[in-house]
């Protein structure tokens, strides 16, 4: 009889499990939306213009290939954020079957890898334009256009946090996949 109790106490009920998880996926969702969504604005409103010995010298993100990618990197995490957020909150009143978690950790992980690679592309194009690369001959801007420079930084800092938000839910997705019986 005493084992009954024992093994209570240390599985606890799995209703509690399950609102900690949905929780848990549901706050993670909001806040890696908040964070790409913020990392787009800043990215998006990104632009700075100087004369430099009397020449017009105009920093916009449009005009890197890598910066245009990281920008629609976060716009499609963004959305799809909203839209796995509207998911699950869905399956959250009705009950995840495990067999969905696989869904939704596949999702994750397309989103992480996605903006990951969003991620790694500004970040290399900030570190050029921050220390220049000498072998090539091009020459850092940053001190010209610092303003454009903290921008970027600014809207890296948020996407790397998205990131890491849907790494965490890849990794709650993927213990909850775990459950599947084949």
């Amino acid at each position: 009889m005493d084992n009954l109790g024992v093994k209570a106490i240390e599985n606890p009920p799995i209703t509690s499990q399950k609102y900690y998880t949905m929780c848990a996926q549901i706050l993670l969702r909001i806040l890696a939306t908040a964070f790409t969504l913020t990392a787009t604005c800043i990215i998006l409103n990104s632009k700075e213009t100087v004369d430099v010995f009397t020449i017009q010298m105009d920093a916009r993100y449009s005009y890197s290939p890598a910066l245009k990618f990281f920008a629609f990197a976060n716009i499609i995490g963004c959305a799809f954020s909203v839209f796995s957020l509207f998911l699950a909150s869905i399956f959250g009143r009705k009950g995840l079957h495990p067999n969905k978690y696989f869904y939704l950790f596949v999702h994750d992980m397309i989103m992480m890898a996605l903006l990951l690679a969003g991620c790694a592309a500004a970040t290399t194009i900030g570190y050029v334009g921050k220390y220049g690369e000498s072998h090539s001959g091009w020459m850092p801007i940053c001190d010209s256009v610092a303003k454009f420079c903290h921008k970027i930084i600014a809207s890296l800092a948020f996407s790397y946090f998205g990131v890491i938000f849907y790494l965490f839910l890849a990794i709650i997705s993927a213990n909850q996949s775990r459950k599947i019986q084949v």
